[in-house]
């Protein structure tokens, strides 16, 4: 059967909005498993009658599919950047269409139905291993991502990460879409109907299978899965202070009387942790000499009285480099000298008995904290998006660092962003981290899916690492999180809240957190051995 072109763009924004619809954090994942179907059947025509369609059909029409499902479910973006979103939403669907486009050239070039599809495999998920590991990091639509609120059907992820989720889907379209297919030709082919009425039957029990299996093992490994005891206190803040009106303006006394005025109330003599989210401090703080300005001051007379306590808190830091410290890619030069210092999104740890810790912020989010490092790009530090506070590249820290802490275990501390990248987050684990910490400022967005996505996939960071995670956003929501992904004491939005709970240490290390994205690396080489067996082919051809 023959479709239409304009079939084929109906074909495209089906498989978006099937997409979308799947995608949390109020869609059905199971939709997921369908979501690209659409997508196979079109390429499956380009394949079929290559006579009817140009060069880069499969990219021009799979492109507004990409569109639809980008646009659907990261739009909120504009609430913080218009050009953040445009880029964001018109780049990461180009990227997909083109994954598609080397899926059909591949196919096409190596005649081999087995060759073709573990191609489209292969090049999405070295495309999402891209997506976690460059300046231009996006992941946010990584396939995996798609079962953050429905975690109860992965648990399995502390074997395989997201990227095992990704597989299962890419997996289970294309199986759907060859059972379609055979059960077309059985309708439309009367000779052959007892022939693959024997071939349909037991590929849809496969099929069944291969989606449903998964999800009774994680439901098996949630109901038997137990934490052992060793529990931490903590009180988690969220002084929801208006980050487009307030935040960068307020005097640090006032944000920090804001911040203890929820704190003090909930702190007795058992409290472990006090937390207070993200960017919290707007002082312009030098770490060369950091004690000596109002904010630690303020902040060490509060907790003076608690001498077991240990606080963590977000703030903006800068660094002035030494002469015979070279600079590194995201150095700023000052103006009226000829020093460079460095800018830092922080996480600072104090208490009553050891200096200062800091954990500087180290997956950055693109165009606003970083802008690409390739030679001749750093003119567009020009054109970073001002969200308030420090504006272009910020420093990084080369490793996931691990708060030592008075009385209590280590503790490992993400900032906003860092807590999408599961390889990322599992190595504050392997670090030793024995509970993860989540500061972020999800205020940007408004009151959309965006904050409520960001939650939802730290839910798949405790399952990957079987770590509880204590989660302060500066509005809405904080929470603890256990190692099985149940979340207790959410928070409202934009309203200034306390928790207070006990969640559980634990100092085993997963599968995963000691091989991390195994099954990205691993396919990024296959990949690599099909494209080149793919121009291997054509030039042999010419």
């Amino acid at each position: 059967m023959k479709f239409r072109k304009s079939h084929l763009i109906l074909l495209s924004l089906l498989s978006g909005a099937l997409l979308s619809l799947g995608w949390p954090e109020r869609g059905f994942p199971g939709l997921l498993f369908i979501g690209l179907v659409p997508l196979l059947v079109m390429e499956d025509q380009m394949y079929r009658h290559p006579e009817r369609f140009i060069k880069f059909s499969a990219l021009f029409y799979t492109y507004p599919g990409f569109l639809l499902w980008n646009l659907l479910t990261t739009w909120w973006i504009v609430n913080s950047t218009f050009i953040g979103a445009l880029m964001a939403i018109v780049l990461n669907s180009l990227f997909m269409a083109i994954v598609f486009q080397g899926f059909h050239w591949t196919r096409k070039k190596l005649n081999n139905p087995v060759a073709g599809y573990a191609a489209l495999i292969s090049y999405w998920i070295a495309f999402e291993y891209l997506h976690l590991n460059w300046d231009l990091n996006w992941p946010w639509l990584n396939l995996g991502n798609g079962f953050a609120t429905y975690y109860k059907w992965v648990q399995w992820y502390e074997y395989t990460g997201t990227m095992g989720g990704t597989v299962w889907v890419l997996a289970g379209n294309i199986s759907i879409f060859l059972l379609i297919s055979k059960y077309y030709v059985q309708r439309t082919n009367t000779a052959k109907i007892n022939q693959n009425l024997n071939a349909v039957v037991p590929y849809s029990i496969f099929i069944i299978l291969w989606i449903a299996a998964p999800v009774i093992f994680s439901y098996y490994v949630y109901a038997t899965y137990k934490e052992n005891e060793h529990p931490v206190n903590f009180v988690v803040v969220q002084p929801n202070i208006d980050p487009y009106s307030e935040q960068y303006i307020l005097p640090p006394p006032v944000v920090i009387g804001k911040i203890m005025a929820l704190a003090v109330p909930a702190i007795d003599s058992t409290t472990n942790f006090l937390v207070a989210p993200e960017s919290a401090i707007q002082e312009e703080m030098w770490e060369n000499e950091l004690t000596r300005f109002t904010s630690i001051r303020l902040l060490r007379q509060a907790i003076t009285p608690y001498p077991r306590l240990n606080m963590l808190i977000g703030g903006s830091t800068y660094y002035q480099l030494g002469r015979n410290e070279p600079p590194e890619r995201w150095a700023r030069k000052f103006t009226d000298t000829d020093g460079h210092y460095n800018a830092y999104n922080t996480a600072i740890l104090l208490n009553n008995r050891d200096s200062l810790q800091l954990y500087h912020k180290s997956k950055l989010t693109p165009g606003v904290e970083i802008l690409p490092s390739f030679k001749g790009f750093k003119w567009l530090e020009k054109f970073a998006i001002d969200l308030g506070g420090t504006v272009g590249s910020l420093g990084q820290d080369s490793i996931r660092k691990v708060y030592t802490t008075v009385g209590t275990v280590k503790v490992g501390p993400a900032i906003c962003y860092e807590s999408i990248f599961g390889e990322f987050f599992a190595e504050f684990v392997r670090n030793g981290a024995q509970i993860m910490i989540i500061i972020t400022n999800d205020g940007w967005w408004g009151n959309t899916a965006g904050h409520r996505q960001h939650y939802a996939f730290a839910h798949l960071r405790a399952i990957e690492t079987r770590r509880s995670i204590a989660r302060s956003a500066n509005t809405g929501i904080s929470a603890f999180i256990d190692q099985r992904g149940d979340a207790q004491q959410e928070t409202a939005y934009w309203l200034p809240a306390v928790i207070k709970g006990t969640i559980h240490a634990n100092d085993k290390l997963t599968f995963y957190v000691k091989h991390g994205d195994y099954i990205a690396r691993f396919l990024s080489y296959f990949a690599g051995i099909l494209l080149v067996a793919a121009i291997g082919m054509s030039f042999k051809r010419k």
